[in-house]
């Protein structure tokens, strides 16, 4: 007998945005493990972002849907309340109010950094009873931007403050009743339970995004052409796809010193190659601010680089990835940061070069798999630090012919497939209805 899930997902396709892509790949295989899924969302015209209807397409018929309004951003936005969160919060709550009166429920499923959408979770639990499983894909409450000589916070210092107040209000109680805690990377676990020393290890499941092995096998039949660059004009195309912040100003920074310095013992070699970074702003384009471009000019390989802060849809960026000759992943410098784009990247099957944090998952993945080459640094380093290992590596990358594909080992990607990461999920879900876990709930 299958059980009922109900998933909540303030964004979801066809709006493009990172943290639904979880939800939208198991989408197609919770049926195969004992569940059946209900999505409850916002209506695309009520959140900002780019819209990709091939993407809407992936999403099984089968799958019932409820979109809900949120206050128009136009009218908050006077008041300094633009986020989705608070726009979309009163009608989530009244949506999911009904859902669970008319349905009969076995668990809800919160996965999305929309993080104030979860304290419905403690709600709904106080008034239903039912079990609810949170999926941390970055910290909630997050004191990274307190750091010494940490960069400005996103959408700056007041909007940070603001949500990190309700961050300290909210978590803690949201946390308290929660079932079952899935995270993107162990460092989010092991903070948690310091900040909260009553949480219990076996209460967590570190489980990565899943690969999405099917929307690489539909590219090839979408006749979807990118505009980024002309993949048959000669020259070596390198790409980066995703945001970029200052986090990753090391990476970046590492990059383009070992090749100003190769550059300038074989220029006639580098003559041919183009770097682009595609989508590295989440702000609009005209209040976009370039990230890239600027570190390229300091470092003198501005003419190599160009820096499209827009982003662009979900199956356009597949399409990057796939027409370039190589990829590139810059890291962050917080070690927690694991990189969800790792798996379409893999999937591509085009040489990667990645500088990253040595604690990231990352790392030992492309090692495991065979699937490219990483560049880790650690705290104390200085971009400097790692020239000798970058100008190799950017060597290894030029001698490669055009068209070369790495030979990587699918057999240690299968635990990383979209099917296996739902299979995890599934147990958890599982485990989240046996009475004694219920009673024990965080």
């Amino acid at each position: 007998m299958s059980h009922q899930v109900l998933i909540v997902s303030p964004h979801f396709p066809p709006i493009n945005a990172a943290d639904h892509q979880r939800v939208r790949m198991s989408l197609p295989y919770f049926k195969d493990f004992g569940w059946e899924a209900h999505v409850l969302t916002v209506r695309p015209d009520c959140v900002e972002g780019v819209q990709d209807f091939l993407l809407a397409k992936t999403v099984p018929s089968h799958i019932p849907v409820t979109y809900t309004r949120a206050l128009s951003i136009q009218v908050t936005r006077r008041i300094g309340m633009s986020t989705l969160g608070l726009r979309c919060f009163p009608y989530l709550l009244k949506a999911g109010d009904r859902l669970l009166h008319q349905n009969k429920f076995d668990l809800i499923y919160f996965s999305t950094t929309v993080f104030i959408t979860m304290a419905l979770g403690f709600m709904w639990y106080k008034r239903f009873g039912i079990p609810y499983v949170l999926d941390f894909q970055d910290p909630w409450l997050n004191d990274y931007y307190k750091q010494p000589g940490a960069a400005p916070p996103p959408g700056g210092r007041w909007k940070y403050g603001y949500s990190q107040l309700q961050a300290k209000l909210l978590e803690p109680k949201t946390l308290s009743k929660a079932s079952h805690v899935i995270s993107v990377s162990p460092a989010y676990p092991q903070m948690l339970q310091q900040r909260y020393p009553q949480l219990r290890p076996d209460q967590f499941t570190v489980l990565p995004f899943g690969a999405p092995e099917a929307d690489f096998e539909q590219v090839p039949f979408l006749n979807i052409q990118q505009t980024i660059f002309d993949p048959n004009d000669g020259k070596r195309h390198w790409v980066y796809v995703g945001a970029v912040g200052k986090i990753m100003e090391f990476s970046l920074r590492a990059l383009f010193l070992g090749i100003e310095s190769e550059r300038r013992k074989n220029p006639e070699l580098w003559q041919t190659v183009r770097l682009h970074f595609v989508g590295t702003s989440y702000a609009p384009k005209d209040r976009a601010v370039k990230t890239v471009e600027p570190i390229a000019q300091e470092l003198g390989v501005a003419d190599l680089v160009t820096e499209h802060t827009q982003r662009i849809p979900y199956f356009e960026a597949l399409k990057v990835l796939t027409d370039s000759d190589a990829i590139l992943l810059i890291g962050s410098n917080d070690p927690g940061y694991t990189a969800s784009k790792l798996y379409p990247c893999i999937l591509a099957c085009k040489p990667i070069l990645a500088i990253f944090h040595k604690q990231s998952s990352v790392v030992d993945i492309l090692h495991q798999c065979q699937a490219g080459q990483a560049i880790a640094f650690s705290p104390e380093m200085q971009p400097s630090d790692l020239l000798s290992e970058v100008t190799f590596q950017l060597r290894e990358l030029l001698s490669l012919p055009k068209g070369y594909q790495p030979k990587t080992n699918w057999e240690a990607f299968q635990p990383y497939t979209a099917r296996e990461m739902t299979r995890q999920q599934c147990a958890i879900f599982d485990k989240c209805l046996s009475p004694k876990i219920h009673s024990q709930s965080l």
